[in-house]
């Protein structure tokens, strides 16, 4: 891990813990706890969450875009979302009180819609980050961002669910994103979603359009582990094996036959020239239902199963071809976004 990049404690940054009212306190006891718990993280978290403006070239041509940030380390990391600076020619940042400056790109994880840039500046106040594995459905949260350019626009919500799977654009699937109805609209991206400690639980990422209050995050500890490799190697490295596929389900009299612990696979589209896979003797039509002694029931489930500890090493592929069952070895190679 970069020596730039130190994850507060809770302790370090965190206000004493607050005295809210038993649950049976009159009701505008309890709005004025909230309204507090809302005020002190809005007021805490503000100043770390950054505007992010951004140009591209489309078709030969300069398009802008925006989004929102965070400060995480006090030597000018911030942490956004991959869709916001993917691909940007050039990326500005706006502090909350009014510096500009310009941002350099550090990383980029198109997988899980994370980014981290840079900017040169003195001062930068960073936020905690918390543990995400600690919150509960119906937990008070916060969302702060740059919806359609009105800077630190702050809502407020709970946690509606934790657990869910989100699709990047890169077509892999994100785990463990954390659903909230704190609203969030194009320019939020990118920005923190608090506990009412001001501890960042999630990266604002994406809403169900035509929905209303179902919004996503990614949990920081996903964002944690991506932004120390994006720190380290600006990349971060995962395996392919060089095949296209598609799901499809398994006759019930295959899955009995050779009593597999699925009933459906990945069936073989494509087979890119000189892959793993090619080199492995995979075939198109082959359907997929293991790899690396874990039962794969979808091409998501394929994903998930080649991470970098796989690259390089010698993995068990089990294919169903016709009705039979094979057993293939194959070495999964680095792919890099």
């Amino acid at each position: 891990m970069s020596p730039g990049l130190a994850f507060l404690s809770e302790e370090a940054v965190s206000p004493r813990p607050q005295a809210f009212p038993k649950a049976d306190a009159p009701d505008d006891e309890l709005l004025d706890a909230y309204s507090r718990a809302v005020v002190g993280a809005a007021e805490t978290v503000s100043p770390s969450v950054v505007n992010i403006e951004t140009r591209h070239k489309v078709r030969g041509r300069e398009a802008a875009g925006s989004g929102s940030g965070f400060i995480f380390t006090p030597d000018g990391f911030i942490l956004t979302n991959s869709h916001v600076v993917h691909g940007a020619v050039r990326m500005d940042v706006t502090l909350s009180d009014g510096r500009r400056s310009r941002a350099d790109l550090v990383g980029d994880d198109p997988d899980t819609d994370l980014a981290v840039i840079r900017i040169d500046a003195p001062n930068l106040p960073p936020l905690a980050l918390g543990d995400s594995g600690q919150i509960r459905p119906g937990q008070l949260v916060i969302a702060i961002g740059n919806p359609y350019g009105f800077q630190c626009t702050v809502t407020s919500g709970v946690v509606s669910a934790l657990g869910r799977s989100l699709r990047a654009q890169s077509g892999r699937l994100i785990d463990n994103v954390i659903q909230t109805d704190a609203a969030l609209n194009p320019g939020n991206s990118g920005g923190p979603l608090v506990t009412s400690r001001s501890q960042v639980i999630g990266v604002n990422t994406a809403v169900i359009r035509g929905a209303q209050g179902i919004c996503f995050a990614t949990a920081i500890n996903t964002a944690k582990f991506v932004a120390a490799r994006l720190i380290k190697d600006g990349f971060i490295r995962r395996g392919h094996i060089g095949v296209v596929g598609q799901d499809v389900p398994l006759p019930r009299r295959v899955v009995r036959f050779h009593n597999l612990p699925v009933d459906s696979g990945v069936r073989v589209e494509e087979v890119l020239p000189g892959s793993p896979a090619e080199t492995a003797g995979v075939i198109r039509g082959d359907v997929i239902v293991s790899f690396a002694d874990r039962p794969i029931a979808g091409i998501d489930h394929l994903h998930r199963s080649l991470t970098d500890t796989q690259v390089g090493a010698l993995c068990e592929m089990t294919v169903i071809r016709g009705v039979e069952k094979l057993a293939l070895a194959v070495t999964p190679q680095a792919r890099v976004n």
